[in-house]
């Protein structure tokens, strides 16, 4: 049992039994959050959450709270999830968090692959949900509330999980949803255009992703970066300033520098320059990014007490990640289809320079964009992918409330000489039907996603059973 003076450091003697940010979750003993949002204000259901039994209040200074605790703060929600965290720990004793634009996904879980080798029970949370040592996925989260977030973070901590990886997304930082959790390592993968319908512009954007090494890691941690991306070199300062141990992963990196990279059929074949020795690696993934991703992940392992040659030699057993770069199906012809879950212009860029190397032939992309987002990228989009492919197929994503013409006029406005099909379960049949001996396929966009978002609806849509019924 808390009692809330245990929480806030008064002599408050009120049982606490839980918090909520949203006052219809409240039960009797619950801290409410109420903060100001973009759709809603969460000073607006005070009332209503005090009648249905909040203790306490979290809010901005200067309101007016009778019935219940004030507890006011110019942060609220860093507050609150502070609170929150000392409620729900504890939590697994080696946390580590990844940012950047693209590369989130497949770090995280990558990470906790190579701790599940070294032994470890190892978990990662993010766009594909929770993922155990049993490699299921439980739930579907990408950054979650707060309170979600900190509570299966302690469940798993109950279930015997010692090690965490998770992905922190710009809007989770700028909202602090991650925050009160000890993290002892932070990654940051590369920065590029992406969810500016939220922060409006780049440098916004940055700042959000900047958060995880100037606050959230912990002061004593380590940070994790790709060097060949431009917007390294003021992740490593920043770190540095904090007093961070860095870690440089890469062409430029210091701690894992990579020498060269060469296709192989099913993978890349790796030398590495670590610890004042050349290793080689036989990586069993596709493509630069994912190169990068499995090192970042590798680097995020020997951050938290790895050793070097096990954990060098534990890349040559990872697995691919759900969505990304996964091979669906070969065509009666021959031609394997890839799902990616590139979704912006320079993800679209890099799952195609990862398959060119392994086609003989024509790369053929399908690609769309998702409704109600950044509308700037998806002549990018369209762009990227008439620039480095031999055929482009402009189809839908989810469109969600918008116009799926719409959407595709957007796209095709910067993708000359591509073709438009609407119906994306026709978009790829007709890519499945194009294709020939030599030929690769990639369906970009929805990746591991097993609906299709139109209007208020979801469909059952996953593109990997439909590019395989396709090429059946």
């Amino acid at each position: 049992m808390m009692r809330l003076g245990m929480l806030t450091g008064g002599d408050e003697t009120q049982t606490v039994t839980g918090f909520a940010i949203d006052h219809r979750k409240v039960a009797p003993g619950t801290i409410f959050g109420a903060f100001q949002g973009a759709a809603h204000n969460g000073e607006d259901f005070i009332p209503a959450a005090i009648a249905a039994g909040a203790v306490a209040i979290v809010a901005r200074p200067g309101l007016e709270i009778a019935g219940a605790a004030y507890i006011a703060t110019d942060e609220p929600r860093a507050h609150f999830a502070r609170l929150a965290a000392k409620f729900f720990a504890p939590f697994p004793q080696t946390v580590v968090a990844v940012t950047g634009t693209n590369g989130k996904t497949s770090t995280v879980e990558l990470t906790r692959q190579l701790w599940r080798m070294a032994g470890y029970h190892a978990a990662s949370i993010g766009t594909l949900g929770v993922t155990t040592g049993g490699d299921q996925t439980k739930t579907g989260l990408t950054t979650p509330d707060v309170v979600t977030f900190l509570s299966n973070v302690a469940g798993l901590e109950r279930e015997g999980v010692t090690h965490l990886a998770f992905e922190a997304s710009s809007h989770g930082l700028s909202q602090y949803r991650t925050e009160g959790l000890p993290v002892q390592a932070a990654a940051f993968t590369n920065l590029s255009r992406d969810h500016l319908d939220y922060h409006g512009d780049m440098a916004a954007y940055f700042t959000a992703k900047l958060r995880l090494f100037s606050e959230v890691v912990d002061a004593r941690g380590s940070a994790v970066i790709w060097a060949d991306d431009e917007a390294s070199a003021r992740v490593v300062d920043l770190a540095r300033e904090r007093g961070l141990r860095v870690l440089g992963v890469g062409v430029h990196g210091d701690a894992l520098r990579l020498v060269s990279r060469a296709p192989t059929q099913l993978g890349q074949s790796l030398v590495i320059e670590a610890g004042g020795e050349t290793h080689n690696v036989n990586l069993p993934l596709i493509g630069a990014y994912q190169a990068a991703n499995a090192l970042i992940a590798a680097g995020l392992v020997l951050a938290t007490g790895g050793e070097l040659k096990t954990v060098l030699g534990h890349l040559a057993r990872l697995q691919p990640v759900r969505g990304r770069l996964e091979r669906a199906v070969i065509t009666r012809t021959g031609a394997p289809v890839y799902v990616d879950y590139a979704h912006t212009p320079d993800a679209i860029e890099a799952a195609i320079l990862a398959l060119k190397p392994h086609a003989a032939g024509r790369m053929i992309v399908v690609i769309g964009a998702g409704g109600d987002r950044d509308t700037g990228k998806r002549p990018e989009m369209g762009a990227a992918a008439v620039k480095l492919a031999d055929h482009v197929i402009v189809t839908d994503d989810n469109p969600r409330s918008e116009d799926p013409a719409a959407i595709r006029r957007d796209i095709m406005a910067g993708a000359a000489g591509a073709i438009e099909i609407g119906g994306r379960r026709d978009a790829i049949a007709a890519a499945i039907a194009e294709a020939g001996p030599g030929d690769i396929v990639l369906i970009a966009g929805k990746g591991h996603e097993q609906g299709q978002i139109v209007g208020d609806r979801v469909l059952p849509f996953d593109d990997v059973s439909v590019a395989r019924e396709c090429a059946a």
